[in-house]
Formats: C-alpha cells, structure tokens, sequence
C-alpha cells in the first residue's frame, strides 16, 4: 500500500472517529460483493473498477451511527424543492378559558401531563355558577307546572267545561316555559355545568399535552380569563412560502415528500394554498398535511414536489460520495449497503441529478453517506495491512 493510500485512509478513519462521538462504536463487517456491475439506462455499464462493496449493518447499527435512508426521486427533473416549518395544525391547539368567574379550589393537571377531549383540568367554585344551575332547576319546574296545567285544560276543554282561549292560553304558556326552560338548560352547558354547589370542572376541549397553566389553588379567575393551554404534537403540518413560478405549478391534493432536518422522509398531500398578503406577488403559503412518518412541531424541513413526469432520478447531494475516485451512492440491501456506482449530473438545493447508475425509487443512504464511505475504506485499509 502506498504512502499516498496510507494517509487518505488513515484521514477517513479519523472522520469516522469523529462522527462516532458519543459512545457509538461502529462494527460493519466488509465484503465485495459477487455480483457484476449494473448496467446504466443508456446500455452502458456504470464503470467501477472494483465492482460492489458492502457495508454490513443492521437498520439500528446505522440509525445508531447517523446514517438516514432516504427514497431516490422518480423522474425529477420537474421537481419543486421548497423549505418550510413544521407547525401546529389549527385543530391542535388550544386556549382553555373559564366558563364563569370564581375562586381556584384545585388544579388537576401540570404541565406536560396528556389529557383526553373532555379531561378536567381546574376545579373552580362559582356564585356565578350555583346562580345558573338554580335559574335552570327554577325554569325547569315552571315548564314542568305548565304542561301539568296544559292537560288539566284540555281535558277540561275536551269535556265542555271550559273555553277555547282558556285552552289556548294554557298552551301558549307551556310553550313558553318550555322554551325558557330548554334556555337556561343551555346557560348552564356554556357555564360548564355547575353542580348546584357551584363548583365547575373546566375541560379541555382536544386530546393533547398541557403546555401551560396560569391559575394555582386559591386564586380567582374572571370569566373568560386563562386557564391553561393544551397541544397536540402528533397533528401537526407543514408550511412552506413558495415563490411564484412554484406556486402556479401546485394543486391541493398533490402530494409531496417530507425531509426532516436527520434526513427522514415523510409522506404529505397538499391542503391548502393561499396567496401571501403582501402584494400581487404570485407567492403563495402552501400548507401540507402529513401521512406518515413524526414531525416534531417547530422543526425545519424540505419538500420534494413532482410537477412534471421524466427526468432524471435525483438523491440528496450528501448521498453522493467518491470512491476510489468513483462516484457512488449506497443503496439499502438486507445485509446492509451496496456502493452503487452512479454517473452525477447537476446539482443545486442540496440535490443531485443521477444520470447514470439509478432508476428511481431506490433506497439510499442520504445524511451519514460518508460514515459508510469512511468504513468501506476502513476496510479496504484492512485488506491492505494483509
């Protein structure tokens, strides 16, 4: 092996030193792999000298060591590549306020705890309260008094004993009293349903997680006043600004591929666009609902949009990695990855167009590409010493 060979692999493996930081100790097992080199979409062979190699890994040995697997693009030469924010859904959060005022008996939550729709979160005793359950108790026994006297009078109307308007009185009366009856019922719903002592248990109207509370035991709170805030981290979307040339290009119901800010992918479909504020610009605000994969709420991500069918296949920039002074791209197997010789074309947005050596659809390294180069060389290093 020569001086020249001995300080480029001894460079990598420091590299791999570095990236392993943490405690992680990468162990992949090296082969050359028996099978000949493919051949490009052209007919030509995808040249390298040295066929295949594998890096065996198992999927939690590469997850462990920050090598992300990503899908190669169909035809991507129409694609729209757009950056954006990964944010709450508007169903997804809300501020919880107190039905009525009155004073704090005990908080039933704390922040970070998970509640169902409908789980208590603050306990409160309300004059306001006890005041709409008895209005509701009181309309309730007048309406049932005045169908009482609506039957007395039409029976009495039905035997001849008493006139037509006293009968039309009585039930005009009972209709009436129902209905003030069916009001003050709703009272008490919008108050939160006081027991007849007052006290109310506030709700919060979504599943989720308690992010905030602003009340404590033995403190008052007005009606209408903060009590806490509830989230839902799993219902979230993403929200892209796309220029103009973009937006002209996107429908709603399209779909889209997700890139996390490890190099994940998610599936998203297209909910809605609307055009920006700021002038007749074109530019719009996309926003994507995603369909698979977890997005963390606040996390910066990148979408790949196909707009337009052929094209070259196109991976992410780092995926692409040189070998032996051969471009490649390590495409996920069963026993680990495969260096895939592959022809690059142009670049830009942090994408790579493959002209040669992929078809499309395959599974790739894409972040942490070069800790698999960094072993293959490792590896060969090894070959080397024998």
């Amino acid at each position: 092996m020569t001086r020249d060979n001995t300080r480029l692999y001894g460079a990598v493996a420091a590299a791999v030193l570095l990236a392993g930081a943490g405690g992680f100790a990468l162990s992949a097992l090296i082969n050359r792999a028996a099978a000949p080199a493919e051949e490009d979409p052209h007919g030509e062979e995808a040249g390298h000298a040295e066929g295949g190699w594998m890096v065996k890994l198992t999927p939690q040995q590469a997850s462990a060591a920050g090598v992300a697997v990503v899908t190669v693009s169909r035809g991507g030469a129409g694609d729209l590549r757009l950056t954006g924010r990964v944010e709450a859904a508007p169903s997804a959060r809300a501020a919880v306020a107190a039905p009525v005022s009155g004073a704090v008996v005990r908080v039933l939550v704390a922040p970070g705890t998970n509640v169902e729709a409908g789980g208590g979160l603050v306990l409160i005793r309300s004059a306001e309260g006890a005041a709409v359950r008895a209005e509701s108790v009181a309309a309730g026994a007048e309406a049932e008094a005045a169908r009482a006297a609506l039957a007395r009078e039409e029976r009495l109307f039905k035997a001849g004993v008493t006139a037509r308007q006293d009968f039309e009185a009585a039930r005009a009366a009972a209709a009436r009293a129902s209905a003030e009856a069916v009001a003050a019922r709703a009272k008490v719903a919008a108050a939160g349903a006081p027991e007849a002592s007052g006290e109310t248990v506030v709700r919060s109207p979504i599943g989720g997680v308690v992010t905030a509370l602003q009340v404590a035991p033995g403190g008052f709170v007005a009606q209408g006043g903060a009590v806490a805030e509830v989230a839902n981290p799993a219902n979230v979307e993403v929200v892209f600004n796309a220029p103009a040339e973009a937006a002209a290009k996107l429908r709603v119901g399209a779909p889209l591929k997700v890139i996390g800010p490890d190099g994940s992918e998610a599936g998203a479909v297209i909910v809605g666009i609307a055009p920006l504020a700021q002038g007749a610009t074109g530019a719009a605000v996309v926003r994507a609902r995603p369909s698979g994969g977890r997005l963390t709420p606040g996390a910066a991500v990148s979408a790949a949009i196909a707009t337009e069918a052929g094209g070259y296949p196109t991976a992410p920039s780092e995926a692409v990695q040189t070998v032996a002074g051969t471009p490649v791209v390590f495409v996920a197997e069963a026993g680990g990855f495969r260096a895939q010789p592959v022809t690059p074309g142009r670049s830009g947005a942090g994408y790579t167009q493959i002209i040669a050596g992929l078809k499309g659809g395959e599974r790739i390294a894409g972040r942490g590409a070069f800790v698999l180069k960094a072993e293959l060389a490792k590896g060969e290093a090894g070959h080397g010493e024998h």
